[in-house]
């Protein structure tokens, strides 16, 4: 008995672990994170941004909407991560075994 429940023990740690790895590389994470990272930089670049630069593009901070748009887009990713978190993906069901062949019973009809 102290076996079965041992079996069952471990199967339910790997489950567990299953799961944890599954939200550890959602994607999610990782383009959300790089689009927040790259915002803020590229957000501080908009913030220092001199009088050449904005004359450049027509008196329009590009910098500073582009790294605040990544930042919200970032911000998404992250969110909906946080909202809808990755299940660990059910496993495939086993297939019935097969009964193994035997004698032809009288009434079978042969194929």
């Amino acid at each position: 008995m102290s076996d079965e429940y041992e079996y069952q023990h471990q199967v339910e740690e790997l489950e567990g672990k299953s799961a944890t790895a599954a939200r550890l590389f959602d994607v999610r994470r990782l383009i959300g994170g790089l689009f927040v990272i790259y915002g803020i930089i590229v957000t501080i670049a908009g913030f220092t941004a001199s009088d050449a630069d904005l004359k450049k593009a027509q008196n329009i901070n590009i910098n500073l909407w582009t790294g605040l748009s990544m930042l919200v887009v970032g911000l998404l990713f992250l969110l909906w991560m946080w909202l809808r978190p990755a299940a660990a993906p059910e496993p495939a069901p086993e297939p019935a075994p097969e009964p193994p062949p035997g004698p032809a019973r009288p009434g079978d009809e042969a194929a």
